[in-house]
């Protein structure tokens, strides 16, 4: 029996290298000045611990692109490598130097923000360039090296001259990449992966004008500086103590310069155990055209740019938010399903809820009546959390909000006292009335009012499967639409009006409605019914409304009722004035054309009314004007 190691050979490792190690080329460019980066961190903390001679001076990363020469080049003024180290961390691939100087530091390097375990990003060079170059010189006192490869398993490895430490990684750009020798295209690149890299990243330079002198001899000057593309030290690596509201808002600008909208506020995480995370959230004000593909909540670890496609890290219901989190304890370049199952990611999204929760309840205390004034822009946000998140839900108990129709705020225990004793079932429920729509259900709302009824707005996106959850976790609470059929069934009142029909009078009544109405689409029913309340009611059946728009959200075929027809009620006040003027008529015309004109009008109030029926309307109410 035979036994021995598997070799990855260089003839095989290239072609993955360049077609399948990352999903997006341009990602070449975040790792090489990542790694640059990582130079320049180790040296700082080589220094700080006393490891390096002299003084180290200002650490720079700097890009050059030179269109003419077909090359891209990323230089550092960092550790740089000795031929030995070349040798060890470039030609043998997949070897981490970040991690083996971690490893070596650990206890003393506390903080040196080594970005790290990118694994084989130097050789994603590869995947743009025909040729690769290294000029390189340590810190330590030893020869400066050129390192060449043209993407095949050759290379070359000779002494050069180099006057100044660090490394220039020259790539020359091959023919099917040369949109990475576009100004436009490099400068796109480096905003997006590099813009709060914890070094200074040099590309180019720009012009700028002051003004010397006073008054009369003011004069303007131009003067050429170099064109730093990134803030080292961002908002989120600092301490809330050191920060100001407004340091918050220049932050929310400086991430999406293109939003012009300030935020409702904002949430700074600092978390550094059981796991490592930092960053800052704002709730933007949602808007019912809102882009969702549009600022959305940016990934880093340690300040490089990783994805803004943050699901399964953030809990879903928080992907609305804005901001950035930084964490170098979330797998990078792995598949969703691996983070959703990934304990650290868990840890992190229960984290994060726990913090908007806290965040919320604590500005509801603090200031009550600021947090109403919110309410309306960041509801879907908490409504979609409570839906989600059973823990979510149970700490939204104390800061979720329900408005009714007169504008009027309470939570939920707030407002269940408040109409527990008028709003009851016959089965001692509470029975919440709400709308969805309070202009089209206008005529609803006025009778609920006129009983002494409360009406809630309920009219969110999601508001009929929270409804449904409200109803599963609450006792003895029942939701009814004021449209719905239901409402005066359900209400138990101690004044019931007695009905002035007989049975044969609701037969002959309910036979004549079925002449002007089709008997498929409206069911008639009698009602007893103050004689100031309208004479007939269009409803619909609480229940069958609700499943309606269930299956249509579920897309259409749950239980088998996408297809369902609309089914309404025509509730006829039997105590209304002009349901006995309709049974007293004897012209059988006018009977009919009172009963058409009292059923439009009750469709209208619904807007069923539609189309050449409410041309038709509209018509004979101006004839009897005339």
């Amino acid at each position: 029996m035979a036994t021995g190691k598997i070799n990855v050979t260089a003839d095989n490792i290239f072609p993955i290298i360049k077609k399948f190690l990352y999903s997006d080329h341009e990602i070449f460019l975040r790792e090489l000045v990542s790694n640059a980066v990582d130079a320049s961190s180790k040296l700082k903390t080589l220094s700080s611990l006393g490891e390096v001679k002299g003084a180290i001076g200002d650490l720079r990363v700097e890009v050059k692109l030179d269109k003419e020469a077909k090359t891209l080049t990323i230089s550092d003024n960092g550790i740089g490598m000795t031929s030995d180290e070349v040798e060890k961390y470039i030609n043998q691939l997949a070897f981490s130097g970040a991690e083996e100087f971690l490893s070596k530091y650990e206890d003393k390097a506390e903080g040196a923000g080594i970005i790290g375990h990118f694994g084989l990003g130097f050789y994603s060079a590869f995947m743009v360039a025909e040729r690769v170059e290294i000029f390189t010189k340590s810190y330590q006192d030893s020869p400066a090296m050129r390192w060449e490869c043209d993407g095949s398993p050759e290379f070359t490895l000779e002494e050069t001259e180099k006057e100044n430490r660090g490394s220039d990684i020259v790539l020359h750009i091959a023919e099917d990449s040369l949109e990475f020798l576009e100004d436009a295209r490099i400068t796109e690149l480096l905003n997006k992966y590099c813009k709060f890299l914890p070094v200074e990243i040099k590309y180019g330079s720009k012009e700028i004008t002051n003004t010397e002198g006073e008054g009369e001899d003011a004069k303007e000057v131009k003067q050429t500086i170099d064109n730093i593309i990134n803030n080292p030290a961002p908002a989120w690596t600092k301490t809330p103590a050191d920060l100001t509201d407004a340091d918050y808002g220049s932050f929310h600008k400086e991430l999406y310069p293109m939003n012009f909208e300030e935020p409702l506020f904002h949430i700074h995480l600092n978390v550094d155990y059981p796991f490592n995370l930092t960053g800052i959230l704002y709730f933007p004000k949602l808007k019912q055209n809102m882009d969702m593909n549009k600022n959305r909540i940016q990934l880093y670890c340690n300040q490089v740019y990783v994805t803004d496609s943050v699901e399964g890290i953030v809990p879903e219901f928080l992907t609305m938010l804005q901001g950035v989190i930084d964490s170098p304890d979330i797998p990078l370049n792995v598949s969703r399903s691996y983070l959703q199952a990934d304990a650290s990611v868990k840890k992190i999204s229960s984290h994060i809820t726990k913090k908007v929760a806290d965040k919320l309840n604590d500005m509801f205390k603090s200031d009550r009546k600021s947090f109403e004034d919110k309410w309306e822009d960041m509801k879907v946000i908490v409504e979609y959390g409570m839906l989600s998140e059973k823990k979510f839900f149970d700490k939204a108990e104390k800061f979720a909000l329900y408005q009714n129709v007169d504008g009027e705020f309470a939570t939920w225990n707030e407002y269940v006292e408040k109409i527990k004793v008028n709003q009851v079932d016959k089965d001692g429920k509470t029975v919440i009335l709400y709308t969805n729509d309070k202009e089209a259900q206008h005529s609803y709302i006025a009778e609920a009012k006129e009983k002494a009824y409360d009406v809630l707005v309920l009219d969110g996106p999601i508001i009929s499967h929270l409804i449904q959850k409200l109803e599963a976790e609450k006792e003895n609470v029942s939701f009814v639409r004021v449209d719905a059929d239901s409402v005066e069934k359900l209400i138990k009142k101690d004044d019931e009006v007695p009905s002035v029909l007989s049975e044969d009078d609701e037969k002959s009544l309910k036979e004549m409605i079925e002449v002007v109405v089709k008997k498929e689409e409206y069911a008639v029913q009698f009602e007893s019914l103050s004689p100031t309340a309208s004479p007939f009611t269009i409803t619909r059946s609480e229940f069958m409304r609700r499943m309606k728009e269930m299956s249509a959200s579920g897309g259409g075929g749950m239980f088998g009722m996408g297809n369902m027809p609309e089914i309404f009620n025509i509730v006829v006040n039997g105590n209304h004035p002009l349901v006995a003027k309709i049974l007293a008529e004897k012209d059988a015309e006018n009977q009919t054309a009172m009963i058409k004109g009292a059923t439009d009008l009750a469709k209208l109030s619904q807007g069923l009314l539609k189309g050449e029926a409410l041309t038709s309307f509209i018509k004979s109410r101006y004839n009897d004007l005339m």
